[in-house]
């Protein structure tokens, strides 16, 4: 396991201290991984999230139809007219997304809202950095309130054959989602404190910007709509796991093939196609590499066994550190091999310890769904709002995004892993 710790932890520190070049070094590091054999040819695809990567490409190119029709401008104006300042808008809009996150993937929100919060950026002429930072860390930490609202929610959903209303009562006791809400809370109070400074009254406007076309919005919302439809199925249906990313992908073939029968250009069909962000996906891309390199590797197992024998057959002790090393971890680690590799663990150390496994379980999802907010590259979310702000022109240095991403993860975390205790350890 050395080499591919090594390997790893060397990249890390390189896409953390050179940002500009991440998709480079996380390429450069799948292709050792592929090239040494730490990842065998045959589980190459494997480790790949197609899901994710044709969602993400799919989404960007729906966006870019969104803007062309200037409807994020319109959302924008008619937000400015509603809210007071600055400050309250980058509120609103970090409450928005996580409504939204809590049913539809967190990638695809981030994409979908972000347009909106640079439009209002743009209007009021101040620093689009830190509010797409607070969308992509909000849309992370609702990610856990619903049974439909992140893979690793789902997946611990099918473990404990949890439905959907499971998440808001569970046992008769109040569930998931009450604990994620109260971090949602504190954390909006956080990101009010982040911007203390933007105080500036926003100017108000009578006149809203004309909308150009519809059909991109509709197709847009479509696929909110479809995305939540997709996450509801029953498993009988047998959807094919990128059904999500399908989904976007063909709605995005729709709106092109639209596009290009109302303007007759070439350049109706290859400007969305150029909007499409390769450099994030490709970072993406390497990444899934990486961890798929390390989980063969056996890094992942070993991780779930030393926090087995850390807990002591005590039960307080081996929640709490459920809780933080889930925290840690998947600051660095895809979150969903990381919950796969824990559900089992945990069953089996509740069996040895004959006490009820249930806060652990939810423990487990919630400093593993909190954790990807610690470090820009942490969470599939955050990769896609950087990759954002990077084709606006802006870099995003790790000291912007710990200022948000670590408070937020405090604020969230903590309040959940003692009502979590509270309510199921006790």
């Amino acid at each position: 396991m050395l080499p591919a710790i090594i390997l790893f932890a060397i990249t890390y520190v390189l896409m953390l201290t050179f940002s500009k070049y991440r998709p480079y070094f996380a390429l450069a590091s799948g292709a050792l991984f592929i090239i040494t054999g730490m990842l065998p040819l045959g589980d190459v695809i494997p480790s790949l999230d197609f899901n994710v990567l044709l969602m993400i490409g799919g989404t960007m190119g729906l966006v870019q139809l969104f803007i062309d029709s200037h409807m994020p401008e319109r959302m924008a104006d008619m937000i400015m007219q509603k809210v007071p300042t600055i400050q309250w808008a980058a509120v609103c809009l970090s409450l928005f997304a996580g409504i939204i996150s809590a049913f539809v993937d967190n990638v695809a929100t981030v994409l979908m809202v972000a347009p909106v919060a640079l439009e209002i950026c743009r209007k009021l002429k101040t620093n689009p950095v830190p509010v797409l930072i607070s969308i992509a860390v909000s849309s992370n930490l609702q990610g856990a309130a619903t049974l439909v609202g992140d893979t690793t929610a789902i997946m611990l959903g099918s473990a404990l054959d949890m439905s959907f209303l499971d998440f808001f009562i569970y046992d008769g006791k109040p569930g998931m989602f009450f604990a994620v809400e109260m971090g949602a809370v504190i954390s909006a109070c956080i990101v009010y404190w982040i911007f203390r400074k933007e105080k500036g009254a926003i100017p108000k406007t009578d006149k809203l910007t004309e909308v150009t076309d519809y059909v991109p919005t509709v197709l847009l919302f479509g696929a909110i709509g479809l995305l939540i439809c997709a996450s509801f199925a029953p498993e009988s249906w047998n959807l094919p796991s990128e059904t999500n990313g399908i989904i976007c992908c063909s709605l995005l073939v729709i709106g092109l093939i639209y596009n290009y029968v109302k303007n007759r250009t070439a350049e109706s069909v290859v400007g969305p196609l150029k909007a499409i962000d390769f450099q994030t996906l490709g970072l993406l891309f390497g990444l899934f590499i990486m961890i798929g390199g390390i989980s063969h590797m056996g890094v992942i197992d070993a991780l779930a066994q030393l926090l087995a024998a850390l807990g002591q057959g005590n039960p307080f002790l081996m929640y709490t550190i459920i809780v933080w090393a889930s925290v840690l971890i998947s600051a660095f680690i895809d979150n969903i091999p990381y919950v796969a590799t824990m559900i089992p663990v945990i069953a089996s150390i509740a069996a040895q310890m004959g006490c009820d496994p249930t806060p652990f379980y939810f423990g487990l999802l919630s400093g593993a769904t909190l954790g990807g907010n610690i470090t820009p590259i942490g969470a599939s979310a955050n990769i896609a709002a950087i990759g954002i702000l990077r084709k606006e022109g802006y870099e995003v240095k790790n000291s912007d995004f710990f200022r948000i991403g670590i408070p937020f993860t405090l604020s969230a975390v903590i309040p959940a892993y003692i009502y979590l205790w509270l309510v199921f350890g006790g």
